[in-house]
């Protein structure tokens, strides 16, 4: 018997994920993706961008990546992965479905698209993932700078910035991966707040994430993490380090401002400055659930490990930390997947709990 429609909005590796797990429990998943194929976002990051878990350890049950299982997929073959994964599992997927609102309609919901259209469910589960909404901080004079701002999402390749001057801005896996290829074609600064952190990505001839698994840190939930762990780390060979070791690129404290032609550094000194690229990551982005009051002040949603914590029938997935270390990651969300669609198929239907 099923237990109804179950909307899924995005097409990524979240959304797919939901879709299974809601098939698994009973539910008829439609997903609902704005692009043109369910591939997420992945087509759309940077040119050399590669997983730092290697293929065992980054496909989806009974889908596995093929390929040497100890080497590390690049953007292209994820996007083909996911394509492959979601022809096999065979869910219901609507391309160019871009939701744009989402009304409570008595116990379910109804996702409006923007071609007009409309596709009522009985549950739904967001998962529209963070691309669209890049964080980029305020900093004094970015309105009269004459140089070019980016985030690390419209970066594609270094060769366009070939002799110039840029600084990265950042400590995480994105920024030292950007700012180490950038060195090889500009003169480049990674410009950090406080320090950059690395962790080996091999430990004793092991895959680190290898041992993640191993020894079941992967599954700490984000409470416990935080108190043994200080900020994110960048996975390294090694390289990474002795190149930055090296100044290429050379690791700055943060500027303090921008000038009209470039940036001021704490030290007081003025340098002009090309192209300045964030990368600081990204927020959810769940604007079309802003009528149903589920989000706080900042459009981030009110949650218990992925389960809203304001009207039954809505689930998330793909949240940075939902639920663990790798909830937003293609090992770990699909085990959110079944927390959150088991929790939302035990829910009474028709109550709001706040």
């Amino acid at each position: 018997m099923s237990r109804g429609r179950l909307l899924v909005v995005g097409g990524g590796q979240a959304g797919l994920a939901a879709a299974r797990a809601g098939r698994e429990r009973g539910w008829e998943p439609v997903v609902l993706e704005a692009g043109e194929e369910p591939v997420g976002s992945w087509p759309r990051y940077y040119d050399s961008l590669r997983l730092f878990s290697p293929r065992r350890f980054s496909g989806f049950p009974g889908f596995p990546f093929v390929g040497d299982p100890d080497d590390y997929p690049g953007r292209d073959e994820v996007a083909r992965h996911l394509r492959g994964y979601a022809e096999w599992l065979g869910v219901e997927v609507r391309t160019g479905a871009r939701v744009v609102d989402v009304r409570a309609e008595g116990s379910g919901f109804t996702a409006e698209l923007t071609d007009g259209g409309a596709i009522a469910g009985d549950a739904l589960i967001a998962a529209s993932g963070s691309f669209a909404n890049p964080c980029v901080p305020t900093i004094p004079g970015r309105d009269r700078y004459e140089g070019r701002v980016l985030h690390v999402a419209g970066y594609r390749s270094p060769e366009e910035f070939a002799g110039q001057r840029v600084v990265v801005v950042g400590a995480g896996n994105s920024a030292v991966q950007v700012a180490h290829e950038l060195a090889e074609h500009a003169r480049t600064s990674l410009a950090v707040r406080d320090r950059v952190r690395f962790a080996p990505q091999v430990v004793a001839g092991r895959d680190l994430h290898w041992w993640l698994r191993a020894t079941r840190a992967d599954l700490l939930p984000p409470a416990v993490l935080a108190r043994l762990v200080t900020g994110t780390p960048v996975i390294d060979t090694g390289k990474y380090r002795r190149a930055i070791d090296e100044g290429r690129p050379d690791r700055r404290p943060m500027f303090t401002a921008f000038t009209e032609d470039g940036v001021a550094w704490p030290d007081g000194a003025w340098e002009r400055v090309d192209a300045v690229v964030f990368a600081t990551g990204y927020r959810p982005h769940l604007r079309y659930l802003g009528s149903l009051g589920v989000l706080d002040e900042a459009g981030t949603p009110r949650h218990d490990r992925g389960v809203s914590a304001v009207r039954p029938g809505l689930g998330f997935l793909g949240l940075e930390f939902q639920r663990s270390f790798s909830s937003n990651t293609l090992r770990g969300v699909h085990r959110d997947a079944g927390h959150v669609l088991d929790a939302l198929s035990r829910q009474p239907r028709g109550v709001v709990v706040g």
